[in-house]
């Protein structure tokens, strides 16, 4: 009896020890897990103010000057992800950080037009100074959400454009993604203004029995429901 008094005490002894470092490896775990997700930035650039300010787990840690689109051609409005990074040369001040935009190639890069930082003048493209833009290049990861806005207006931007073939943005994606959805447009919403969306917009004027075009006018958008909403 005694024997076995032993043996059960020796096992309730092992039991306590496995509890205990498992609690710890856990507590460990808990707090690495923790740490790795505090460490998660989120870029958001204002095109109008020509500002990008870095969020460290919701925290502004960095304002950078930059310089977004022309209103001829806008940056992407939206939230998009950073998928590649590169050491790019010519005009693209040595860093490049693509991210993911349907409708065009759309990155965060350099530039050697300097003076160009500071206002809209890029052809989507947020522009950087190099030495900065170098610096968001080395603790920037891939996976990294970038959200762009431009104006009040949500995908709109600063307000309603006159849209035709050739044209690209978030508005003209906006307008496929209703045209879809009313069975107008037969592709895939990708914010390119093409032969499909012009066909689309030729569909909808008939079958709603205004005039007919190719292009998309400021009336047109009202006439589909759209509201400049801020």
């Amino acid at each position: 009896m005694k024997k076995w008094k032993i043996i059960i005490g020796v096992v309730i002894i092992i039991i306590i020890i496995i509890w205990s470092l498992q609690t710890s490896f856990l507590k460990d775990k808990e707090v690495i897990s923790t740490a790795v997700a505090g460490s998660l930035y989120h870029i958001l650039v204002d095109v109008e103010e020509s500002k990008m300010y870095i969020l460290e787990n919701n925290v502004c840690t960095k304002i950078y000057t930059c310089a977004g689109g022309k209103t001829s051609t806008p940056s992407p409005i939206g939230t998009w992800t950073i998928v590649s990074k590169g050491k790019w040369g010519e005009g693209f001040g040595g860093s490049w950080l693509g991210i993911n935009v349907p409708w065009g190639q759309f990155g965060i890069h350099g530039t050697n037009e300097i003076y160009s930082v500071g206002c809209a003048s890029s052809h989507g493209c947020i522009r950087m100074n190099n030495r900065e833009v170098a610096e968001l290049y080395q603790y920037i990861p891939i996976g990294t959400k970038v959200t762009i806005i431009d104006g009040t207006y949500r995908e709109f931007g600063r307000g309603f454009r006159n849209l035709k073939s050739g044209m690209y943005g978030s508005d003209v994606k906006a307008i496929q993604e209703k045209l879809k959805k009313d069975g107008f447009f037969h592709g895939v919403p990708n914010g390119i203004f093409g032969k499909e969306t012009e066909l689309a917009v030729q569909r909808y004027c008939k079958a709603n029995g205004i005039y007919v075009r190719k292009t998309i006018n400021v009336d047109l958008q009202k006439y589909m429901g759209f509201e400049l909403i801020d």
